[in-house]
């Protein structure tokens, strides 16, 4: 099989499979009905991201049969993928309770780990540096964070599904510069699951991800992040500029609530995204803002990082300013105004 077609039956999949999910949690009245923290106004069938998860876990084996993953990487995306999904997929049809689904997080993330034998050398200021177990503990607390800050950040219409497509179509181009390939064609394939979705998804949505899809999205693109690291040190500084608007918004909303002394587990809308669609009353607006900072700020100054034109930790500190900046201006982490 050309592994184009591979890419292609990705889409398909998980095209039809939105559609499928969709008909069966209408029939099933599997619904996410509006309330006070919603930032939807009309009851929307939900976990339509399951599609997605099944597109990806059954071509990621025929991709490593084409010659176009490590095996590392297959069992570690995987193990770890399936059982994050499992676990939202669970939460999205009942409830579990939150310390046990961050247990299932972590062991999720330990099991990556094993795969890529802990976190890689980093460069940092031009050093090379080995960070040892330290390093395994500080990427095992990265991983969860990020399936977790997905989730958060999967609150209105498009977004999610627009941030993954071009975070995997930005990192593809970036590592063919870099004349890398060890995550490339996992995050092109994961991108076209995405599209698949996303067609559906697009505001106005007509299905919402659910957590079994955030949560999934947010584990494999920190495990390929952390993986490119292994081929290209620079990368994974690469990566976290692409991240940059859901881990400033996530991160500062989470430090902010804390910060106020409120309970950090409990739903709210407070991210600067959800201001900022309460404040333009369009989750278009919002969705469309947010690929164009990607495309025209963070994905530029990936490309210098890429090129060692910039150091990887200058190249984070200076994408990530004016996004705290946006931040601040969208009120990320306070009550409603």
């Amino acid at each position: 099989m050309n592994v184009w077609w591979l890419l292609l039956a990705g889409f398909v999949i998980s095209w039809c499979g939105t559609l499928f999910l969709r008909r069966y949690a209408v029939a099933q009245s599997l619904m996410d009905v509006p309330n006070e923290r919603s930032s939807h106004s009309v009851p929307t069938p939900r976990g339509g991201g399951v599609a997605i998860v099944v597109a990806f876990i059954l071509l990621l084996p025929f991709l490593y049969g084409l010659g176009f993953l490590d095996l590392n990487l297959l069992y570690g995306l995987l193990g770890s993928g399936a059982l994050v999904a499992i676990v939202g997929f669970a939460d999205d049809h009942g409830h579990i309770a939150a310390r046990w689904r961050l247990l299932g997080h972590f062991v999720a993330a330990v099991w990556a780990l094993y795969w890529m034998t802990g976190l890689a050398p980093l460069s940092v200021f031009g050093a090379s540096i080995d960070f040892g177990w330290s390093g395994t503990v500080l990427a095992s607390v990265y991983l969860v964070w990020m399936l977790n800050l997905y989730n958060f950040m999967d609150g209105i219409d498009g977004i999610a599904s627009v941030q993954a497509v071009f975070v995997c179509l930005a990192s593809c181009f970036v590592s063919w510069m870099v004349g890398s390939d060890a995550t490339l064609w996992a995050a092109l394939l994961l991108s076209f699951a995405v599209a698949g979705f996303l067609f559906w998804n697009f505001p106005p949505a007509k299905i919402f991800m659910g957590d079994a899809g955030s949560g999934f999205l947010g584990i494999v693109l920190g495990v390929l992040s952390l993986y490119s690291a292994w081929s290209s040190a620079n990368l994974i500084w690469c990566w976290l500029i692409l991240l940059g608007v859901f881990v400033v918004d996530a991160t500062m909303t989470l430090l902010i609530r804390l910060s106020r002394k409120e309970k950090v587990y409990q739903a709210h809308r407070s991210h600067a995204y959800q201001f900022a669609a309460r404040k333009y009353a369009s989750h278009k607006v919002v969705t469309f803002g947010v690929a164009a900072v990607n495309l025209f700020w963070l994905f530029p100054i990936a490309i210098m990082v890429g090129l060692e034109f910039f150091d990887g930790i200058f190249g984070v500190v200076l994408a990530y300013i004016p996004l705290v900046f946006l931040a601040i201006k969208f009120n990320a982490g306070k009550g409603e105004v």
